[in-house]
């Protein structure tokens, strides 16, 4: 039995709510980056948590449905000789799940997809393929499991298909949101935002335009919606008062001014 790398207590950290403008500046700015941009709207179309982006595999995402099933969670290990990226489960049971893919997500995707297999026909026995390798304890159990690369003379049972990757196929992680976060923070002046943000954006974004907190917290992969109220729906609070004035403008009429007239 795997050990499960997760949380009963499910807990959300929301510190910067990107702005269209913000998204835009960004993407403008790696646009040549495939993989980072891929990754980037992934996050950013669909809420996932940075660790389910980065344990994506092919086979999860269905391009003719425009599904992705959510099934796992990519973690690390620095000290790790053998290699330093596990994947386990998704952080809560409810972490699992499948949800829908907008169309310009999915033409990314697709698009992503077929620079990638160039890539690997121009690289070819150099491109990097990684298997999935069992970690035993001393009882001899398996506890986790360990991403690792192949070694091109040997056949591997459970290989895996990982989606971001660098241009030679070399995994590395979340670690590949690093670099682009620190031009993002000193050059482009966005300050103290993280790729993780973008969950706490697109649920924002999808509870102030009318969608039900009980889908949003099946999207999200909540247990409950206690911890899609308790985490977003206070970050809600600025809509909702422009909302209220918005309403107020279009709904002014001679007969209510005469009646709030104030002498």
């Amino acid at each position: 039995m795997y050990k499960r790398q997760r949380l009963d207590k499910e807990k959300e950290d929301i510190k910067h709510l990107y702005s269209q403008e913000e998204i835009d500046t960004i993407l403008n700015r790696f646009k040549d980056n495939e993989t980072f941009t891929c990754a980037f709207l992934t996050s950013c179309y669909t809420g996932m948590r940075t660790g389910e982006v980065f344990a994506l595999t092919w086979e999860d995402i269905d391009l003719e449905n425009g599904t992705i099933s959510i099934k796992h969670n990519v973690y690390d290990k620095p000290k790790d000789e053998k290699g330093r990226w596990f994947i386990g489960s998704t952080k809560t049971f409810a972490g699992k799940r499948i949800i829908h893919i907008s169309e310009t997500l999915l033409n990314a995707l697709k698009n992503y997809q077929k620079k990638q297999q160039l890539y690997q026909k121009l690289y070819g026995k150099k491109y990097n393929y990684y298997h999935i390798e069992d970690v035993i304890n001393e009882y001899g159990k398996a506890v986790e499991r360990r991403i690792v690369i192949n070694d091109n003379t040997k056949k591997y049972k459970e290989k895996i298909n990982l989606v971001f990757t660098k241009e030679n196929g070399l995994y590395v992680g979340t670690d590949l949101t690093r670099y682009p976060f620190k031009i993002i923070h000193n050059e482009l002046g966005i300050e103290k935002c993280r790729f993780y943000d973008l969950r706490g954006s697109y649920a924002t974004k999808i509870l102030t335009n009318g969608i039900e907190i009980r889908d949003v917290a099946d999207i999200l992969g909540h247990r409950n919606v206690e911890t899609t109220e308790n985490y977003y729906i206070s970050s809600t609070e600025k809509s909702r008062r422009l909302a209220t004035d918005v309403f107020d403008k279009i709904t002014k009429s001679e007969i209510i001014e005469e009646i709030i007239k104030y002498e």
